[in-house]
């Protein structure tokens, strides 16, 4: 038991471990090496006895039908050998199983919603072991109605079809009617209910179950199921185990109570120390909240996810105004608007006027020494939709990019096929260096992510799921790339695509020149990149320092349970 603290300790550091903590210990539970085996112990032909006694007192009350033949002889081979005393049993010997009674939605609602009489549950009211049912769901069936099954109190319950096969389980606190994506087990010779959950919820069974599921939607026959082999060790050490594991499920449930207040205790230190970045009224970044961050980088930042959140906040600050410091010497910002419509009327594009702040959307303020632009107004080409053509599949003189060359935020040119079609080379479907793609439809998660293309040109051309754009050559299009990545403007996007309902929501040329792009001074827009690119390198190392960490407390996790 000393190794299996230690696997305690352990866990509690790493992600999934409290979860493999769990499937551990009732592995441990179904090899009988949780707790000891008793000599005194009657046997399991005993308990054999008590269950066809049960079952025979049941069919000659009419209550089950005749014991099959195939349940004779319940002794079968299992998956790997068993302590002394022990035996390998087909799942249905031990119990009556079952399956329920459908309802359609609008009988259910005209018949049974609000009825008196047994409840009625549904997969939706089953949970995932340890949690109780959901009776009060307002479905009963009344007693008049003789043709539902009933599930008796203290029967386990499982889920056969579905995404939730195999997964959902849990324990009848009182005789219930049920569906018949069920199965319902009611125990003979004393078995304790809580016994066959365990038994459901260790990875072995789950194993097995999934081995037998067939069909497109995903299920167990009931045939199939009650012949699946199950350990069966005396009942007294049922009752032993079945105590451990209450014990031992119960300190997981405490590990996982403290995790969470970790979690929500570090989620609160973050969130503090953003929000005095942020709230900074100077327009300059706050450097103690700064320093604090960078201190306790290591505390703040512990989990994946969280690297994600500082991901989002760095560029967040970026674009008001928080991460660099606004320098004099980095000339005023109306000379800077001047050459970029000078540069504008060389191109013969329209002339554009800025956003005033106050009316922006994006519900941010900038610093008095930037100006706030429609991304139209910033532009020398585009928006435009690209071209898909068919691919092929031999090699070709063009690359066509598909979606996920730019889902990321970051231009991966290998998700790219190979197209049989000639494209001009003074077509505007090639890409440039510094051109920005953004995705024109896709999930509302990535509609309107954009990515940036550094590269040579004649490569890649790019597909009608995206636009394409190139910034005024005044701006630093890196800077451009990272306003546009930012969470207001990503959800300034989300807002105007239609379809949001459905797969494949989209964004229109309209709704993109319409972003807001806060622009500071050239110099200072070069500052910002370099400091985000210097940030954004901390949480690419912290990211591999977190996996490196957690592989290493995985393989720790490997080697206890290897001994144990």
């Amino acid at each position: 038991m000393d190794l299996l603290e230690e696997y305690f300790d352990v866990a509690f550091s790493e992600p999934e471990g409290i979860q493999k903590l769990r499937e551990l210990i009732l592995n441990l539970a179904m090899r009988g090496r949780l707790v000891s085996q008793d000599k005194h112990d009657l046997p399991v032909t005993e308990l054999l006895g008590d269950i066809v006694a049960d079952k025979n007192l049941l069919v000659k009350d009419g209550a089950i039908k005749k014991l099959k033949a195939t349940f004779e002889k319940p002794f079968v081979d299992g998956p790997y050998q068993l302590p002394h005393g022990w035996k390998w049993v087909q799942l249905g010997f031990v119990g009556n199983i079952f399956n329920g009674n459908s309802i359609n939605s609008s009988e259910k609602e005209a018949k049974y919603a609000g009825a008196v009489g047994l409840p009625y549950i549904a997969t939706k009211d089953v949970g995932y072991g340890f949690d109780g049912l959901n009776y009060d769901n307002g479905i009963s069936i009344p007693a008049s109605e003789p043709q539902f099954k009933i599930a008796h109190k203290n029967a386990v319950l499982i889920c056969a079809e579905g995404g939730s096969a195999g997964k959902k389980c849990g324990i009848t606190a009182r005789d219930i009617c049920f569906g018949n994506k069920l199965f319902a087990n009611e125990l003979h010779g004393n078995i304790p209910s809580k016994y066959i959950l365990y038994v459901y919820l260790s990875p072995q069974f789950r194993e097995m179950f999934a081995s037998e599921m067939t069909g497109i939607i995903g299920g167990v026959s009931i045939a199939k199921f009650v012949s699946l082999p199950i350990p069966l060790p005396p009942l007294a050490e049922q009752h032993r185990i079945v105590s451990k594991l209450d014990q031992l499920m119960a300190c997981c449930d405490e590990m996982e109570a403290l995790q969470s207040l970790q979690e929500k205790k570090r989620s609160s230190m973050h969130i503090a120390a953003l929000s005095q970045v942020f709230e900074s009224t100077s327009g300059q970044p706050n450097e103690k909240a700064w320093d604090f961050i960078f201190k306790n980088f290591g505390d703040l930042y512990s989990a994946k996810g969280n690297i994600d959140g500082l991901r989002e906040a760095i560029l967040q600050l970026a674009i008001t105004g928080k991460i660099t410091e606004q320098r004099k010497e980095d000339g005023s910002i109306q000379d800077l608007l001047s050459k970029i419509e000078s540069e504008r009327v060389r191109l013969s594009l329209p002339r554009l006027t800025s956003i005033d702040p106050d009316s922006s959307a994006l519900q941010y303020s900038v610093p008095d020494t930037w100006a706030l632009l429609r991304l139209d107004a910033i532009l020398i080409l585009g928006p435009v939709n690209g071209y898909s053509p068919k691919a092929v599949n031999h090699e070709t003189k063009v690359k066509s990019l598909t979606l996920s060359a730019t889902t990321s935020g970051v231009f991966k040119g290998e998700h790219s096929k190979f197209i049989a079609e000639d494209i001009p080379p003074d077509s505007s479907l090639w890409l440039q260096d510094g051109d920005i793609l953004v995705q024109r439809g896709n999930t509302i998660e990535y509609v309107g992510v954009p990515a940036i293309y550094r590269g040579p040109l004649h490569t890649y051309i790019y597909p009608d799921l995206m636009m394409k754009l190139h910034v005024s050559s005044e701006l630093d299009s890196d800077y451009v790339y990272f306003a546009m990545s930012a969470s207001p403007s990503r959800n300034f996007l989300r807002k105007r695509a239609s379809g949001t309902s459905g797969t494949m929501p989209k964004i229109n040329q309209g709704a993109l020149k319409s972003l807001p792009i806060p622009i500071p001074p050239l110099a200072e827009q070069q500052r910002i990149v370099k400091k985000i690119r210097e940030l954004m390198s901390l949480c690419d190392q912290l990211d591999g320092l977190i996996v490196s960490r957690n592989s290493k407390k995985s393989e720790l996790l490997a080697a206890i349970a290897a001994k144990l």
